[in-house]
């Protein structure tokens, strides 16, 4: 797919996001703030609500209603409804002072000509507070438009996805792919409201001669955002129950073996494949995975035994990496029901980092040597090695490393240009990133055997394989396909090169014979 049909693709998906949003919220907001008109002591309970959903950060919100079993975790449904909360507010109190500011000897001057309630909400009062209300409308939309950038953290699409990807991979092209259409949708909603506020607020000729307010307005919202809503919803129902869905951290690597599992299986098999990248930690992952949100990624066996299994790492020796695998695969299994693949053939684990002239100049080899010197040094980790089990804290106990300020904590994509750049001394990367040569870093050996194997393995559900067995057959035709410099040749093509992911991915799968025709059924 080229840039330029995924920027669309995206862009649609992030429309209909705020369309459904939007809707959604006008649909609360609108006799919401009715209600309140007629009953005021509701006003402050309501907007104090609303303003203490406005201060909580959007990300934070995200991942709260990750956990709310009736969302279904990842996936446009929660976005939605944080997207919706977010709008709430500035709807809220557009509706309501607009409506505050009709004089209320219009509103009895209405009633002494005969005009019922309804009728004095249709002439006079939807009229008078129409400016406040699409002021409202305005703020909510662009506001819903930014917002929606960051859905692309839990699988909801979008042009966040591009700017996810860009920090991932230090790409500012990608940030830019994704950042400015954004801003241009945001720039055409506001412009496209404005222009229907100043149709809605022509007047026209009555019978008598005099000016006529918008009318039937109230309606017509209510109408557009019912609309909204149920095309959304039919359109997201409508994208495949039977797709296989595969997920991925947020680091290069990921997107690459996310998107080759997903290649596979749409090169072996009838499948579609609906992708969910860039989702973020091990945790999410897992929970996704159990839960039925995802049916595949690919894990690492130390991350998986350390970090899921709750377990220590094994004791060091030629064997430990098949004893992990056939452990995790037993207890995913039995736990689970999940499937654990052999390994892609390749080892990825935490690396830590220095710069290859303070190694050269210090005479640093391993984590042991860098001990005396980190009480000087500053250090900075992805935000999942600061809290995992076999992360930042047990490494720090083992070699007792101590920095001159608390660890940095930063996305993975960025500690190794911080590193390069001397904003910090030490980092915790991947063996297998291209960035390492090219920057001039230097590996130190974990000369202490604190980090369990870490082999790359594709995780299923049972449940899937149960009902497609021929997922089984192309996923096994990955195993041991890749090594160690071919992992890091394709990282260095996505991080230095900045070519497309999936042009990477169909590139190497061509040259070692795995693309071909899909059977047809």
């Amino acid at each position: 797919m080229s840039l330029a049909i995924e920027i669309l693709q995206r862009s649609g998906e992030h429309l209909l996001l705020v369309a459904i949003a939007i809707g959604l919220a006008l649909l609360i907001a609108l006799p919401l703030s009715l209600a309140i008109q007629r009953r005021p002591r509701w006003a402050a309970p309501v907007l104090a609500l609303a303003n203490a959903v406005q201060t909580v950060p959007s990300l934070a919100i995200f991942g709260l209603l990750l956990t709310v079993p009736l969302l279904g975790g990842i996936g446009t449904t929660p976005a939605v409804v944080a997207l919706t909360l977010y709008a709430l507010l500035p709807l809220l109190r557009g509706l309501l002072t607009g409506l505050a500011q009709v004089p209320a000897g219009l509103k009895q001057a209405g009633r002494a000509l005969g005009l019922n309630g309804a009728q004095v909400l249709r002439h006079i009062e939807a009229p008078l507070a129409l400016p406040a209300a699409m002021a409202g409308l305005r703020v909510a939309t662009v506001i819903s438009v930014s917002v929606a950038t960051i859905a692309a953290a839990i699988g909801a699409g979008g042009l966040g996805v591009f700017i996810f990807r860009g920090i991932a991979t230090v790409d500012n092209g990608q940030i830019l792919a994704g950042a400015l259409p954004a801003a241009a949708i945001a720039l055409a909603a506001d412009a496209g409201l404005g222009a229907l506020e100043r149709r809605l607020s022509r007047p026209s000729s009555r019978i008598s001669g005099g000016p006529q307010p918008p009318r039937r307005w109230l309606q017509a919202s209510l109408v557009l955002a019912s609309l909204a809503v149920v095309l959304g919803l039919g359109l997201t129902n409508l994208r495949g129950d039977e797709s296989i869905r595969i997920g991925s951290k947020a680091f290069t690597e990921q997107l690459i073996l996310g998107e080759l599992l997903a290649q596979q299986i749409e090169s072996d098999t009838t499948l579609t494949v609906k992708r969910s990248f860039g989702l973020g930690g091990t945790g999410l992952l897992h929970d996704s995975l159990r839960h039925g949100r995802l049916d595949a990624y690919v894990e690492y066996t130390g991350t998986a035994w350390t970090a899921i299994l709750r377990q220590p790492p094994p004791t060091p020796g030629p064997d430990a990496a098949r004893q992990i695998w056939q452990n995790t695969h037993t207890a995913y299994s039995r736990r689970f029901d999940l499937r654990v693949f052999p390994s892609l053939g390749f080892e990825n684990s935490f690396a830590i980092l220095v710069r290859q002239g303070d190694a050269q100049r210090l005479g640093l080899r391993t984590i042991s040597d860098a001990t005396a010197h980190t009480p000087d040094w500053h250090a900075g980790f992805g935000y999942e090695f600061l809290n995992r089990a076999d992360g930042y804290a047990g490494l720090a106990q083992r070699y007792g490393l101590r920095f001159a300020a608390p660890p940095r904590s930063m996305d993975l994509g960025l500690t190794y240009r911080a590193l390069a750049a001397g904003q910090v001394d030490l980092i915790a990367g991947d063996t297998t990133n291209g960035l390492i040569p090219t920057l001039k870093l230097q590996l130190l050996r974990d000369d202490r055997g604190y980090f369990p194997p870490y082999d790359a393995v594709p995780i299923v559900r049972s449940a899937v394989l149960r009902r497609h067995p021929q997922l089984v057959a192309a996923i096994d035709r990955l195993t041991g396909r890749l090594n160690v410099a071919t992992m890091q040749r394709l990282n260095a093509e996505v991080d230095l090169q900045k070519r497309p992911v999936e042009a990477v991915v169909r590139q190497w799968r061509r040259q070692v014979g795995l693309e071909r025709s899909p059977p047809h059924s």
